[in-house]
């Protein structure tokens, strides 16, 4: 039997899969919860490398969508960055489990074959850091990480390291070198045969990621739309999380 993601599951009625990003673990939506629309079963997940599922290090992108796939069954798919190439991943290979896809500050992968591989390398730096600071050395690393472009304008609540601080130097690293950006196959080409309802969404300060959504939502067709969040980042649905929640109470909605 393959290697199943942990998972916390809560409510009941129609099923909502919330997938995070890098360096995240599904205590990372906590703050996000209370927003969510009622009556819904949610899921939180702890993708390959991360949290409850550190041991889980040899997946690439399309083998952990399976592994998400077999998790949350037939549902709604919410994923951030990281979560979100992997749901639009599920989405692709296996349409019928995927009810309604929503995609937040997430891309179908870098076209061009020398920015590709140059990002393999930037990730591969990181992953080497990871391994030589060991667990020891991960504080340092997620601070260094959340100094970063995307995330340095986060406040301490927005950032949520302790929900961080579960992962394992190792799981971040093996999640560098087998589900990084620069690792995911463009399916650029693919996306107008998805046919679900799909939100792709980025907070408006995310110039790059915003752009990407419209995109998205283009390529995809008529079942797709986008949206921004306003006074939000990279990190959109943590940091407005209740104009996150009212965005997919609306896009939940009966005949939305």
């Amino acid at each position: 039997m393959p290697p199943r993601l942990w998972t916390v599951a809560e409510g009941a009625g129609p099923r909502i899969v919330l997938v995070h990003g890098f360096t995240q673990s599904a205590r990372s939506w906590d703050r996000v919860r209370p927003a969510l629309p009622a009556g819904h079963e949610v899921v939180a997940v702890d993708l390959p490398g991360h949290g409850g599922s550190a041991d889980v290090r040899a997946a690439d992108l399309e083998q952990a969508a399976a592994l998400l796939g077999e998790v949350g069954g037939r549902a709604t798919y919410v994923g951030y960055s990281l979560g979100g190439r992997t749901c639009l991943s599920l989405a692709l290979a296996q349409p019928r489990l995927v009810e309604r896809l929503v995609l937040i500050g997430a891309t179908a992968g870098i076209e061009d074959p020398a920015a590709r591989a140059e990002r393999r390398r930037a990730d591969e730096a990181l992953a080497a850091a990871l391994e030589a600071g060991g667990d020891a050395g991960l504080p340092a690393f997620l601070a260094q990480w959340l100094a970063g472009p995307l995330f340095a304008h986060l406040s301490a609540e927005q950032a949520d390291l302790g929900a961080r601080l579960v992962n394992s130097a190792a799981g971040l690293a093996a999640s560098l070198r087998t589900c990084g950006t620069g690792t995911q196959v463009p399916s650029w080409h693919r996306l107008s045969t998805l046919e679900m309802p799909v939100l792709a969404c980025a907070g408006e300060r995310d110039v790059r990621f915003a752009a990407l959504a419209r995109r998205l939502a283009a390529a995809i067709g008529q079942n797709a739309r986008a949206a921004t969040l306003a006074d939000a980042g990279h990190a959109a649905c943590f940091e407005q999380p209740v104009a996150f929640g009212a965005l997919l109470t609306d896009f939940l909605a009966p005949g939305a």
